[in-house]
């Protein structure tokens, strides 16, 4: 093993990166004429509905004395704290009233915002864009529209079949992430008589490839260890199938698997909360077995099934964390874990130079482990 097979002090630096989407809440949370709490990179949100169902989101802070807005009133329009009764559009965040000035003050109100974020509702969730913060001190204005398009799962056919799952992981989002995209855990975490042993493991070679802000693992044939792909070469009778998996900054995993006129695809992302708390989301579309009675629920048991053991993990990892021991990446098997400090290291260092990124793969790599 060569001295660069060991990269010692691997230790998350625990920076959670601005200037992109994140999901924000399940859809159905968000309900019209109601306000909701959530959390995203430690900043607090309200995030609710207007009268006419488009998601919004605000800072969960009025600008006046810092009175958490989820506690005030909403009547479809606007949002009004509830210590001192200043209201706020939805959309915009821009200051509407402010009871307590007499006629003959000219604050001028509407030069007034409180923190807005876009928000749009895609694929079960509502998503909001955390942009780059400002300066020390700045204030809040109306924000702009980013340019940027909200992430989607790859959808093949126009008729399809959908089921989420979320759940909380007490780690800081980078360990969640590198066990996200960890191919040599899964026999050892992930054991079920209907998925794998560790008796089924064998070497793999896999092609890897960059991608804008990320980094592909090459279309390949799934598993043969792996008892529901053998069932859906069985069902489609197809030629061959393939999978193909995308990790893109900051958080995202796409996965895709084709079988002749039949897919599955998937988009799952490890949220930042807090710098010591995250939260995996899972949205998955299909058109496989459309005869089967109770589809999503059925997927959605095996999705829980396989999230809460990855959450148990990470519960159980966080504890030895706890003493800042010493950590290190191998390779071949933790080098999509490099790859994504490397990316996540090229977007901040863009960020502070105005420069373009540099990405950390020079072209396509071949990969071999044991799983």
């Amino acid at each position: 093993m060569s001295s660069d097979d060991l990269l010692d002090n691997q230790v998350p630096d625990a920076t959670m990166l601005t200037g992109f989407w994140y999901r924000a809440l399940p859809s159905e949370k968000a309900k019209t004429g109601q306000l909701q709490k959530a959390m995203l990179l430690e900043i607090p949100l309200v995030i609710g509905r207007d009268r006419n169902g488009r998601p919004f989101a605000l800072r969960d802070a009025c600008p006046h004395r810092g009175m958490p807005l989820s506690c005030g009133h909403f009547d479809g329009e606007l949002v009004e704290c509830s210590y001192h009764g200043w209201r706020f559009e939805a959309q915009t965040g821009q200051c509407q009233l402010i009871p307590s000035l007499t006629s003959d003050q000219s604050l001028k109100v509407d030069r007034i915002y409180a923190g807005n974020y876009a928000c749009e509702e895609r694929d079960s969730f509502v998503w909001a864009f955390m942009p780059d913060p400002g300066p020390p001190g700045a204030g809040f204005s109306r924000r702009e529209r980013p340019s940027a398009e909200v992430p989607r799962v790859p959808a093949i056919t126009d008729k399809f079949k959908t089921a989420y799952l979320t759940a909380d992981l007490p780690c800081n989002v980078d360990h969640g992430i590198i066990g996200l995209m960890d191919p040599a855990h899964g026999p050892f975490v992930h054991q079920a008589w209907w998925w794998r042993s560790r008796h089924s493991i064998h070497e793999k070679q896999k092609q890897f490839e960059p991608i804008p802000n990320g980094f592909r693992m090459s279309a390949h044939t799934p598993s043969s260890n792996s008892a529901p792909y053998k069932l859906l070469k069985f069902y489609s009778d197809a030629d061959s199938i393939t999978t193909t998996i995308d990790f893109v900054l900051p958080n995202m995993r796409f996965e895709t698997i084709r079988a002749g006129k039949f897919w599955f695809s998937s988009l799952t992302t490890v949220t930042p909360i807090t710098r010591n708390r995250c939260r995996i989301d899972v949205v998955a579309c299909w058109n496989i077995f459309p005869w089967v009675p109770f589809g999503p629920s059925l997927l959605k048991f095996v999705f829980a099934k396989f999230v809460e053991q990855d959450r148990r993990t990470m519960e159980l990892q966080s504890e030895g964390l706890k003493t800042n021991p010493h950590l290190m990446l191998i390779d071949d098997a933790d080098r999509p874990a490099k790859w994504y400090f490397a990316l996540k290291a090229a977007h901040l260092e863009a960020g502070r130079t105005g420069a373009d990124m540099k990405h950390p793969m020079a072209g396509p790599v071949m990969l071999r482990w044991r799983s």
